[in-house]
């Protein structure tokens, strides 16, 4: 239920609501993929009130018809700045499609999870719609589809190697990452009279450029000229190099320009921005949100609504690096933490909503316990390279001091409306858990560890292992499972001690490239003698701007350029998919042919001990039987 507030408190999302508001104009239009929730945790939403702190007058289309006569995109007119262009808060393909590429029935983003709501690709539809009606209007994309398109990717849903999204859509302009900074600059400089055409170095954006002005020779300066996407089409080896070179200026604390020919223009790609100040992301996420879904939808249910409601994310970015995660290449390595000020004032807001039931429901970031770390040196991190902090092993300069995350804890519970805080963000335990030699920190993070347990799980704590092949979890940038079973340990001691009914739910990947199938084989016997019916698995889904995607593209790993397995077929992804679900009685006959095909009659034992390592019950052994006879 949506409470009744005045509709002024939302940004306007149509001529009535822009006429009651008195304006004259309107100076951005923003067209979203996603239902309309004003909220920090949505982009249209936080990119509309960016701009309206700045004084100007924004209003947001969502979900706008692009198959009938486009009056959605017709109904406000034309804006005194640019149009802005965002997909969504998921990638349109991962948001449409199954890892089997099978049409998903619902959007979580959409009233009522009514699927078709938004086209495949909405940064290039509705770019094409825009500049269609309006030619000369500026079109500025953004967000996590057209981010992780900014350069030549490898596409899942086409299987083939796409070139920029900016040669795709007609956007004058692209922005990467988070687009706070990059937007009020932009907006800045067209309000002084620029045109769009002028803003070709505005950092965190990506824009079309003569391919003669591509550096050459000595005059490089600082600037990487990447392969060229036909390079690329002809040469997967030249991708994979590509891509190690992206992936390295994303993860600076100050990336450099990126170069890359496509056909007949140069992309180029902005040296990104230094990491958010606290005061930067502070002013963000202070800004007047109502939390809640537009009044439009009244009556309407928004599935991704729930999550949020009563959550409060406390940071940006991830140290973590994880091969197969966008997150990094999105938001950045360095974690942008907000004052404990801010963060307090959004938990009373959350209070005071009319379904506040005293639970916060998560009380974390892109990875849970991240906030307020980084360099103890940042000397040191502005010359880092490293895509991750924790792989192989934790950086010696990393500040891995769990304190004032417990200090927001403390706060948070001390609240006389709150009942309960919970996290429901992933915890990465192999940083709660490293031993950094100091024992403040040592102690500050082994209360952090009992703490979570007791105090903030939900009846169920997700942590994410991935896998129990520690060959497999090292392509994956994650820690070796002997952690997993050291953190569970933990898990079960405290719950035994305090006496609690909490279950441990971890999270694994089949198929992920370094994984064969006896690799999962082993994973289903490890993970049954560990008491666990699995239940949080996903078959690897190729996303773009991941380790992950290029080693499945390519087929080599781009940092050693060495060759690495990888599953591609459907038969070789159920295989290995099978294996998580040993216990299900139509797979036992399938998982003990295929062990007896690797040549693991003990796995058998360990996963069917009745089986023997030589049949699987009465029916099919006599059938073995039968056909050894007609031999």
């Amino acid at each position: 239920m949506i409470p009744t507030l005045p509709i002024s408190l939302w940004l306007p999302t149509s001529r009535k609501e822009v006429d009651a508001l008195g304006w004259d104009h309107i100076d951005v239009i923003i067209f979203s993929g996603d239902a309309y929730i004003d909220h920090p945790s949505m982009g249209a939403a936080v990119i509309g009130r960016v701009l309206q702190a700045q004084g100007y007058n924004v209003a947001i289309v969502p979900q706008p018809n692009w198959r009938d006569d486009l009056r959605d995109f017709r109904k406000l007119g034309r804006p005194r700045l640019f149009f802005g262009v965002y997909a969504g808060a998921m990638d349109s393909m991962v948001n449409h499609y199954t890892a089997n590429r099978r049409r998903r029935s619902d959007d979580a983003y959409t009233p009522d999870a009514r699927p078709g709501m938004r086209p495949d690709y909405p940064t290039i539809v509705y770019s094409k719609i825009l500049k269609q009606l309006f030619p000369d209007v500026p079109v500025v994309a953004g967000g996590i589809e057209a981010s992780m398109r900014r350069l030549a990717h490898y596409d899942y849903w086409q299987d083939r190697l796409m070139p920029s999204i900016l040669t795709q859509c007609p956007a004058d302009m692209l922005i990467y990452g988070m687009g706070e900074k990059p937007i009020k600059e932009i907006a800045a400089q067209l309000s002084r009279g620029e045109t769009i055409e002028q803003l070709t170095d505005v950092p965190q954006t990506v824009v079309r450029r003569p391919l003669t002005e591509i550096p050459t020779g000595s005059d490089h300066g600082s600037d990487i000229v990447l392969h060229s996407w036909e390079q690329c089409l002809a040469d997967k080896r030249a991708q994979a190099q590509n891509f190690k070179a992206i992936e390295v200026e994303s993860n600076r604390w100050q990336g450099d320009a990126m170069w890359q020919a496509t056909g007949d223009v140069a992309i180029k790609v902005n040296r990104t921005n230094p990491p958010m100040t606290t005061e930067e992301i502070d002013a963000s996420f202070d800004l007047p949100y109502t939390r809640l879904p537009h009044p439009r939808y009244r009556g309407k249910h928004i599935p991704a609504y729930d999550m949020i409601r009563h959550s409060v994310n406390m940071h940006r970015g991830c140290f973590g690096g994880c091969a197969f995660c966008t997150i990094s290449a999105h938001q950045g390595k360095f974690i942008a933490s907000r004052s404990k000020q801010s963060i307090m004032r959004e938990v009373e807001q959350v209070t005071r909503m009319d379904d506040f039931k005293g639970y916060i429901s998560d009380l974390g970031g892109p990875s849970a316990n991240m906030y307020a770390m980084g360099g103890k040196d940042t000397a040191l991190c502005r010359l880092c390279r490293r895509p991750s902090c924790l792989h192989p092993r934790p950086c010696p300069n990393l500040d891995t001091d769990h304190s004032a995350l417990l200090d927001i804890y403390h706060a948070v519970d001390a609240l006389p409306r709150v009942k309960k805080s919970f996290v429901s963000s992933g915890v990465r335990y192999d940083l709660s858990m490293h031993r950094t030699g100091d024992p403040a920190v040592d102690a500050a993070n082994a209360r952090f560890n009992e703490e979570l347990i007791r105090h903030h799980v939900s009846g169920r704590l997700k942590v994410a292992p991935e896998h129990t092949c520690d060959a497999v979890l090292a392509v994956m940038r994650k820690p070796s499972f002997e952690q997993f079973r050291q953190f569970k340990r933990l898990f079960d001691s405290l719950n035994e001690r305090y006496r609690l009914n909490q279950q441990l739910i971890p999270y694994f990947i089949s198929s992920h490239p370094g994984c064969t199938e006896a690799h999962m084989a082993e994973l289903a016997a490890i993970t049954k003698e560990l008491g666990f019916h699995l239940e949080q698995i996903q078959d690897f889904t190729p996303t773009p701007m991941t380790v992950s995607t290029e080693i499945f593209h390519t087929g080599l790993h781009p940092y050693t350029l060495q060759p690495v397995f990888t599953a591609h077929t459907q038969a070789e992804k159920l295989a290995q998919r099978r294996f998580f679900f040993w216990y299900d009685k139509a797979n036992r006959n399938d998982i003990i042919t295929a062990l007896r095909r690797l040549h693991r009659p003990d796995i058998i034992g360990r996963l069917y001990p009745t089986a023997n390592g030589n049949h699987t019950n009465k029916h099919s052994d006599t059938s073995h039987r039968r056909r050894n006879r007609r031999r």
